[in-house]
């Protein structure tokens, strides 16, 4: 008996202590996790995955008002920057018969190599800063660089005026307006993002058929010449990226933490890598007929206004080159169109040119075709590029 009260009395604390254990441990069981309770942040970044759902993309609106009124800004501000740009001909031939005609052709052409470069170079950066700030203040200062570039022009008589002026100046302006324009088109337009950037970049087509009728006619009236008919087209294109200025917007919010620099690491990618090759070795041919088909006009003894006119020629045929592919390459798409242009460029250059260019007929056919045949590869690089 004694033996059995005091094994009685020892089992008491014991029930005791495990009483307590399992009261302890049931209340841990049913008691909020303690590292959460501890960490607000992890806490909240539950509470936000459990009750913020993913939003998907916003689609893309494929029209509407403030779409087209887009590609209106857009077409205006190429009308300005790419009318530049498909008028370089006529400027080179103008100065080199001019204001700088003791210097030689090829001393000449470095001012506008160096105008195409920085109009195209420069756009390694702008992009970068047009995803991370968006287009408005691109635009701007693409407009203030352009039009005193214009009113700076007409007043250049010294090889390095024409150097900083046209060459660095207004190259560096109108790179600011080519990547803002084009790239936010899409940002409103996927299934018919061809179609829709074909418009826009008509600007500069139109813009190279007004442009040297215009200065021709200005350039030739005895009270205007060379520096009213600088100024006054100077003064068009304030008007016409003043609306590029109003209504260029990008959809999509800019990227805060996207970065401004360049990444070389998109190299890696082969096929990006090898469009990139190609591009670079379809522009560096591109500027030749560009750049160089009023001065060989005026070398195989044409006039001075036919020299002007066949530009505008070679730009009307761009018109089509610029259109038609962006609504045909949304059906076959982007590189199959830009195979179609390799043929014609092909065809202009060999068939057409080298037989038949010392004549009329022959440079006026061979302008219209290369016009149709390059401007396509220009017309598709945005959408080569994002496919």
């Amino acid at each position: 008996m004694a033996v059995g009260k005091m094994a009685e009395t020892l089992q008491a604390p014991l029930a005791t202590d495990t009483a307590l254990s399992s009261s302890a441990q049931e209340k841990h069981d049913h008691s909020p996790d303690v590292s959460k309770r501890h960490d607000p942040e992890a806490a909240s970044l539950e509470k936000s995955v459990s009750t913020e759902p993913l939003q998907p993309e916003p689609p893309f609106p494929e029209g509407g008002l403030q779409a087209w009124l887009v590609v209106f800004g857009a077409w205006a501000g190429l009308f300005a920057g790419l009318g530049i740009t498909n008028t370089i001909a006529v400027f080179q031939s103008y100065i080199s018969t001019h204001q700088l005609a003791d210097y030689s052709e090829s001393s000449i052409g470095w001012i506008f190599s160096l105008y195409t470069f920085l109009a195209f170079f420069c756009g390694i950066y702008i992009g970068p800063i047009f995803d991370k700030y968006g287009p408005r203040w691109l635009i701007a200062a693409g407009v203030v660089c352009v039009v005193a570039a214009q009113m700076l022009f007409s007043i250049c008589t010294e090889y390095w005026h024409f150097i900083l002026v046209f060459g660095v100046l207004n190259g560096t302006g109108c790179s600011l307006l080519f990547t803002p324009c084009l790239a936010s088109v899409g940002h409103f337009f996927r299934e018919r993002r061809g179609f829709a950037t074909g418009l826009a970049s008509a600007g500069g087509s139109i813009g190279g058929i007004v442009a040297p009728l215009m200065l021709n006619s200005l350039f030739s009236n005895p009270s205007l010449g060379w520096d009213w008919g600088i100024r006054i087209y100077g003064f068009l294109c304030l008007g016409l990226l003043s609306l590029a200025l109003i209504f260029v917007r990008s959809r999509l919010p800019p990227k805060q933490n996207a970065s401004i620099h360049p990444d070389p690491k998109i190299f890696k990618q082969k096929p990006f890598l090898y469009t990139t090759i190609a591009v670079f070795l379809m522009e560096f041919a591109l500027f030749i007929p560009i750049g160089y088909i009023s001065s060989y006009a005026r070398a195989q003894g044409f006039s001075e206004s036919f020299s002007f006119y066949i530009l505008t020629i070679m730009n009307a045929g761009s018109f089509f080159g610029r259109v038609l592919p962006g609504w045909y390459a949304d059906r076959i798409g982007a590189f199959n169109t830009n195979t179609i242009a390799t043929f014609l460029s092909i065809i202009a250059c060999f068939v057409i040119w080298l037989p038949f260019g010392h004549t009329k007929p022959g440079i006026i056919v061979f302008a219209i075709v290369i016009g149709i045949a390059v401007i396509m590869f220009v017309r598709l690089l945005p959408i080569d590029t994002q496919s």
